[in-house]
């Protein structure tokens, strides 16, 4: 039933409500399963927007939820060439962002912020 909120709360992360909501279920350690339909859903949008919210989960969180969040990433972004080149140029917008940090509440500082893990992507990519 989490999981399933996640996809459909997903589709609305713009508003303030499902912005509020979706870090928590992107960070659930207890259930994995609801972190990787979450972050699925969120990077199925195809925007700087869902791609920020799910590093900014990655950002000072468990291996396990990582790791999840790893797969949700290869799953949605990393089928066709095509995606691997939609992925990378998010990624590059967030690297340029200097909000992307500010705006998901997450410190710069830890481990490098949305901007470090959009930039730690990125090379992975190339």
């Amino acid at each position: 039933m989490r999981a399933a909120a996640g996809r459909r709360l997903a589709a609305a992360a713009e508003h303030p409500g499902a912005a509020e909501v979706l870090p928590r279920l992107l960070r659930d350690g207890q259930d994995t399963f609801v972190v990787q339909e979450t972050a699925e859903a969120l990077l199925e949008r195809g925007d700087v927007l869902g791609l920020r919210m799910v590093l900014a989960a990655r950002v000072g969180t468990n291996d396990d939820v990582r790791d999840h969040i790893g797969a949700a990433i290869l799953n949605v972004c990393c089928q066709s060439d095509e995606d691997t080149e939609r992925l990378a140029a998010l990624c590059s917008a967030l690297v340029s962002d200097a909000d992307a940090d500010t705006d998901t509440g997450t410190s710069p500082d830890v481990d490098g912020g949305v901007r470090g893990e959009a930039h730690d992507l990125l090379g992975r990519l190339r």
